[in-house]
């Protein structure tokens, strides 16, 4: 909850300084639909500065909002809806800005998502609206302006480079819109067979003995998927516990009775790594998740410990004073240490590099901003953007496998576990540390390639 306050603080105060660049590009915006003003897409512009018309993505926003208020799962509303349009619009505009003039790893999409499901949170606590369906409204609010954001600085960065080699911003755009449909359908599935390929059915006689609710007010019926539903073919009501009386708070399947027979323990943010069985399980932990989820059930629920809240604002405030970036400090406040650790060690490196490129520049006088593109530039960051990429894809694949093919992922977890001396065993966590500094080596000689060249003879 400190974290929580102290990113809605960093990301309202990046809002505030954006705020001469949101209204500059909602002028610009606007002038599009006067009919005096020149059209942009039309062939008397440059082609390098031909855009799609605002009547086009104005077109595109009430179909895209209508799409969503017409999906039940998302549970939106009209005020829903027009809190997404407003929202996005705003944070949007920063999330171009950071990323069209910084770069993406100075766009504060998280203080934007969590500041968004804040306010909205305290409009529906307002209004009356605290029934759990608002809880999947909330959410849709915050995760549809979280991608929105995240699209925008993306496409600045494409305009940008499109710019610099002369691309036409017109086709871009479409080019654009039509990877984020692509990827929104393939990543989709993707996200939902992780969880559910990694979900285990734990009974409920192991969380809350003689847990019951009443049958008749559930409607939802489900069965068992995965390894699982070949010992069980059964089908029960899904019953959404939202409180820990008699029993943690969670999904659990129900029988007719409504006795609860199966917790429904998640892939994403689940704490049962083993099945009834004693298969071992992976799990994925998203913390930035949990936080968005302890802001809507604390204010709907109004349970939200504002003191700790408020605590994590002073602290972004007491930064800014100092000078400091609050946000990038407040996001390291709710990530676990264990991904902050690589972060920092990326960090050094970077620093590092920087350290020798600035010796082998300094009779070049380039100011600050000069530096910085130049260690733009490094062989190391594209590297990096490398690592980054590779970690992903390794990922899915790895997750893929033992969703997919559990006996094989079962075979090599045996042997990793009997063999394999970095992945199991009293000492598997400081072995692990060597493949970790080979890479960081790796990216740290290949970021130096340009200072340990020989100097040209004159």
């Amino acid at each position: 909850y400190i974290g929580a306050g102290a990113v809605t603080a960093g990301g309202i105060i990046s809002l505030i300084r954006s705020a001469p660049t949101i209204w500059h590009g909602l002028r610009a915006g606007l002038a599009d639909f006067s009919p005096r003003a020149s059209n942009s897409g039309s062939h008397s512009a440059p082609r390098t500065e031909r855009d799609l018309s605002m009547k086009i993505v104005a077109g595109g926003i009430i179909l895209l909002l209508t799409i969503i208020s017409l999906v039940p799962t998302l549970q939106m509303n009209l005020v829903g809806a027009v809190l997404i349009l407003i929202f996005g619009f705003l944070f949007v505009t920063v999330s171009s800005r950071l990323c069209g003039e910084i770069g993406s790893s100075s766009n504060p999409v998280s203080g934007m998502t969590v500041a968004t499901l804040l306010f909205t949170s305290l409009i529906f606590l307002l209004v009356g609206w605290t029934t759990p369906p608002y809880y999947v409204t909330a959410l849709t609010v915050g995760a549809i302006v979280c991608i929105a954001a995240s699209n925008g600085g993306g496409t600045s960065q494409d305009l940008k480079t499109g710019f610099l080699v002369g691309a036409t911003p017109k086709y871009q755009q479409i080019a654009i819109a039509i990877g984020a449909l692509a990827s929104a359908l393939l990543m989709g599935p993707i996200l939902l067979a992780l969880n559910q390929n990694s979900t285990v059915y734990v009974p409920a006689s192991q969380v809350a003995a003689g847990l019951k609710t009443d049958p008749t007010k559930l409607a939802e019926t489900e069965k068992l998927s995965g390894r699982q539903a070949r010992a069980d073919q059964k089908s029960y009501r899904v019953w959404h516990k939202i409180d820990a009386t008699g029993g943690p708070e969670g999904r659990y399947l129900v029988d007719e009775s409504g006795a609860a027979i199966w917790f429904v323990d998640p892939g994403i943010n689940g704490t049962f790594t083993k099945l009834p069985d004693g298969t071992e399980v992976r799990k994925y932990d998203a913390p930035k998740a949990k936080l968005m989820s302890y802001i809507i059930k604390g204010i709907l629920d109004r349970k939200l410990p504002w003191a700790l809240v408020l605590f994590g604002v002073m602290i972004s405030v007491v930064l800014e004073l100092c000078g400091i970036s609050s946000l990038a400090f407040a996001v390291g406040v709710y990530l676990p240490i264990s991904s902050s650790a690589p972060i920092f060690v990326g960090g050094l490196v970077r620093w590092l590099v920087d350290l020798g490129m600035r010796k082998r520049l300094q009779g070049r006088n380039l100011t600050e901003t000069q530096l910085a593109a130049e260690s733009d530039k490094s062989p190391g960051v594209l590297m990096a953007s490398g690592y980054i990429a590779g970690g992903a894809i390794a990922g899915i694949i790895i997750a893929l496998v033992a969703g997919v093919y559990d006996k094989v992922d079962a075979r090599i977890t045996d042997w990793a576990t009997t063999k394999n001396k970095f992945f199991n065993g009293p000492n598997a966590d400081l072995l692990s540390l060597i493949p970790f500094a080979i890479l960081v080596v790796l990216l740290y000689l290949a970021a130096r390639q340009q200072d340990m060249k020989p100097a040209a003879r004159t």
